[in-house]
């Protein structure tokens, strides 16, 4: 059975805006290729650190929320680690609230955006 997961990775904020991208790529492509299922992902940008990691005090955030098996996760948690460019990560398994509330928040983002145009 497939469970639904929600990931917040942070980057270095040393990064261009391509090597951002090739790095979200990289970990969009890592998820498709283990069959999971994309539901939604978000670039949150810059953002300034809570406090510092590795002496940097800003980082690129992004999101994934995706529908997988389990057994990835572990593996998935890996490659975060491995990756350099990754200063933090966190993945949650979402329960049927926390699902039903991230579908109410894109669908008013999306109404948002349609009022916009």
């Amino acid at each position: 059975m497939l469970n639904q997961y929600e990931t917040v990775f942070i980057m270095t904020p040393v990064l261009s805006e391509e090597q951002m991208k090739e790095t979200v790529k990289k970990f969009e492509n890592y998820l498709l290729n283990k069959g999971a299922e994309i539901i939604h992902q978000e670039n949150w940008g810059l953002r300034k650190l809570e406090y510092p990691i590795a002496k940097k005090t800003s980082g690129f955030y992004h999101l994934f929320e995706f529908k997988a098996d389990g057994s990835i996760i572990k593996d998935f948690e890996l490659q975060y680690r491995r990756d350099e460019k990754i200063m933090r990560y966190l993945t949650v398994t979402l329960d049927k609230h926390a699902i039903a509330y991230n579908e109410k928040r894109r669908n008013l983002r999306k109404e948002k955006e349609a009022n916009k145009e």
